[in-house]
């Protein structure tokens, strides 16, 4: 635990500040690297029992009855944009297990979904139990706590009162001036507060954000390529600045981590980080082109979000449709 590692926490943070000091440092100064950085990074600034030894919430926990009155707040014209994509029926190079299939019933008043929403095919949300590192779940909870019938702790079901706060849409693809980032494109700590200069806004505790790369206007304007090997997103230096700035939830057009990510040994570590290290749930594969549209007509890239997973128990996560409120 934090306390447990007081002289790794001064040589981590010196590695961090220099991580983060000039946009001219390359990956290979940013830290972590490798395996044994990402793990002493793990041990330094996890949230493991920061809420409790029995906590199964996460991030989560900062949102407040407060952040929800705040969230609330934001809501001036009633405009409603979807952060969902379509289920997509074909199987491409982006959707090899999330094939959506739709089958009507005989009446033809009835049907059956059937799809696997993991993956980078279908929009979701990622539960608390859906990634371990070395072999162990948020808040310290054994691997064996998920079975063949789901997950004994962390599961889905946990956030059946839904989800109500703040979001941020942080518009990476308009900060360069470009309609997407190119596949293996990273995003660091002076990116992101680039565009909060940009747009005139702060992340704060309890926060939704949510990374657009342009995933799905490049894919329009080229076809679907292999995202799961060849995405923009966030470099594993910025998770520190995620967890100073207490952000509870973190979603992207694709999985959130550039890839390939840069940790030699570690294929997600901002996935890893987030869901078994932070308790911070992750919404994948949405579509933020409305989105994205509709702040720049708005001019606010805040707004209320709301979401409402199926609380299956036991569940990893959930196909998911979230709604940002202006």
């Amino acid at each position: 635990m934090p306390h447990l590692f007081s002289q790794r926490r001064v040589a981590f943070a010196a590695l961090a500040l220099l991580a983060t000091v000039a946009t001219a440092r390359t990956d290979e100064e940013r830290a972590p690297r490798t395996a044994a950085e990402f793990d002493a990074m793990f041990r330094e600034i996890n949230n493991w029992r920061r809420w409790g030894a029995g906590d199964e919430l996460g991030t989560m926990n900062l949102v407040t009855a407060q952040k929800v009155r705040e969230a609330a707040a934001l809501v001036r014209r009633g405009l409603t944009v979807s952060l969902s994509h379509n289920p997509m029926p074909d199987e491409a190079p982006d959707n090899t297990a999330g094939a959506f299939r739709h089958t009507m019933g005989a009446s033809r008043r009835t049907d059956t979904y059937e799809f696997t929403y993991h993956g980078y095919g279908v929009s979701h949300m990622d539960s608390l139990c859906h990634f371990l590192w070395n072999d162990r779940l948020y808040n310290d909870i054994a691997a064996s706590a998920s079975t063949a019938k789901g997950c004994g702790k962390l599961g889905i079901q946990n956030l059946k009162r839904g989800i109500v706060t703040r979001g941020i849409l942080l518009d990476f693809a308009r900060l360069k001036g470009v309609p997407y980032l190119e596949p293996g494109t990273p995003i660091y700590v002076e990116d992101i507060e680039a565009w909060e200069r940009r747009a005139k806004i702060k992340v704060s505790p309890g926060d939704a954000i949510f990374v657009r790369t342009g995933r799905w206007a490049r894919r329009s304007a080229l076809g679907p390529w292999q995202v799961s090997t060849s995405s923009a997103g966030f470099h594993a230096s910025v998770l520190p600045w995620i967890k100073t700035r207490g952000v509870a939830i973190v979603g992207s057009d694709a999985a959130t981590d550039v890839m390939p990510s840069r940790v030699e040994g570690v294929v997600q570590p901002v996935h890893t980080m987030l869901l078994a290290g932070f308790g911070t749930n992750i919404f994948d594969n949405m579509d933020l082109e409305a989105l994205a549209e509709a702040a720049a007509t708005e001019n606010r890239w805040e707004f209320m979000l709301t979401a409402g997973p199926i609380p299956v128990d036991g569940g990893t996560g959930s196909p998911l449709n979230p709604i940002a409120i202006f």
